[in-house]
């Protein structure tokens, strides 16, 4: 009975570590060169045979590859000749990381009991061992930002690397923002019976908004230096909002909330909002403007709110706040299993009304990494900045030459194996596929 308890447990454990997801890049040992792809910047420029060399994880150079010669005993050279070189992806509004299994309960920790609590870090809640994050890094997307949600005030958000041991050895910035529900006229409610979405008046709306400038106000006056017999650590969280360190990001759909919601932060002293959701963004694009508010739009391969609204106005939302100069990041939201697809959402924006692919791309990396505070270290393709890498064998935008050859992040190459690639050569052979 004891031979076969042991062999049972054996049998467990092999299938257990052949599923594992595999191990952490190692630190780059040797001076890297990436030559003759076509380098995509992230600023707007494309250098059509271009070069990029990076050295302990920091970009060195970035060029004409006919121009430049290099000592390969110093540089490990590597041809990637009609390849595309991009920033790696940035999925701003994540849940990656925090929810595995949506029907699974222990796999979900992305959400507190109560509702004012700024105080929760989603930071220690990221699994670096998520079977999802492979499946999005294989996609090109190198930086999540995991978000909390619940509650009118959520907790905050930090910005994790898509590879890791653990969330210490993951995160790129710690405690970005502080995430607020804003407590809107409408509410929407959605049946699961019926598959309908149905909208009603929030009854509690006073109730809630009263709540909100309340401890916002009562965290300026903590912030300031208000004297208290103990520490506060919901005010604590919070201190950053006052002094241009953190963001605070406002989950608003409807145009008259995203304008009270903007009003609000102003007059609470906090200077960085951005608007995360937006989905009537475009009937307030000069407001948003004309305040300086960047705006994180929630996914566009949706239908409109509205019976009457045009039926592509959610793939025209993208081009219609850029021409109006709003600042504008892309995101799969609250819909973690589809973040891998988040290239295709600024694919879909350049056939809908954004200038070119390159302003698309932006929606993705540079602007992004400027609305979370990144943009120093990541987003474009900068001599200084980290070297966080995507090599696709064609234009990354696009399903179906969307395919990443090699992934760096800070140097580091990144093994790009993930449970579908598994799935698909465990399948494979099924079909009479070779």
């Amino acid at each position: 009975m004891k031979h076969i308890t042991n062999t049972i447990f054996l049998c467990l454990m092999l299938t257990s570590a052949w599923a594992q997801n595999p191990a952490p890049g190692l630190p780059q040992q040797k001076a890297i060169a990436l030559m003759g792809g076509t380098i995509h910047t992230g600023t707007g420029q494309v250098i059509p045979n271009g070069y990029i060399t990076f050295d302990k994880g920091v970009i060195t150079g970035v060029g004409d590859a006919s121009t430049v010669r290099m000592n390969t005993n110093e540089v490990q050279v590597i041809d990637v000749a009609g390849r595309h070189v991009y920033p790696g992806l940035i999925s701003p509004a994540s849940l990656v990381g925090l929810q595995e299994v949506a029907s699974v309960r222990a796999t979900i920790d992305s959400r507190e009991v109560g509702v004012l609590n700024p105080n929760v870090r989603a930071l220690i809640a990221y699994d670096s061992d998520s079977e999802i994050i492979p499946t999005i890094r294989n996609n090109g997307i190198l930086i999540t930002q995991a978000m909390p949600v619940g509650g009118t005030v959520s907790g905050s958000s930090s910005i994790m690397h898509t590879d890791g041991w653990n969330w210490q050895d993951a995160v790129l910035r710690k405690d970005d923002g502080i995430w607020l529900n804003w407590p809107g006229y409408y509410a929407r409610d959605f049946d699961f019976d019926t598959f309908q979405s149905t909208v009603k008046k929030n009854d509690k709306r006073d109730e809630a908004i009263r709540a909100v400038q309340l401890v916002f106000a009562e965290a300026k006056a903590y912030a300031e230096g208000a004297t208290l017999a103990a520490a506060n650590l919901k005010f604590e969280a919070m201190r950053g909002l006052f002094t241009g360190k953190q963001n605070l990001y406002v989950r608003a759909d409807y145009a008259k909330d995203i304008i009270e919601a903007v009003r609000f932060a102003k007059a609470a002293g906090v200077p960085k909002v951005v608007i995360v959701g937006a989905e009537d963004s475009d009937k307030v694009a000069a407001f948003l403007k004309e305040n300086n508010v960047p705006v994180i739009l929630s996914p566009l391969h949706r239908l409109p709110n509205r019976e009457d609204e045009p039926v592509d106005l959610p793939y025209r939302l993208p081009g219609i706040l850029q021409k109006a100069g709003v600042t504008v990041g892309l995101s799969y939201a609250e819909e973690w299993w589809r973040t891998r697809n988040l290239p295709f959402l600024a694919g879909t924006a350049v056939g809908f009304g954004v200038t070119d692919r390159e302003e698309a791309l932006k929606m993705v990396t540079a602007n992004t990494a400027k609305i979370l505070g990144i943009d120093g270290q990541v987003g474009t393709l900068e001599t200084g900045k980290q070297a966080t890498i995507v090599v696709s064998k064609g234009d990354i935008l696009d399903m179906r030459t969307n395919v990443i050859e090699q992934a760096f992040i800070q140097g580091r190459q990144v093994n790009l194996d993930d449970k579908h690639k598994r799935l698909y050569n465990k399948f494979k052979t099924k079909y009479g596929q070779k």
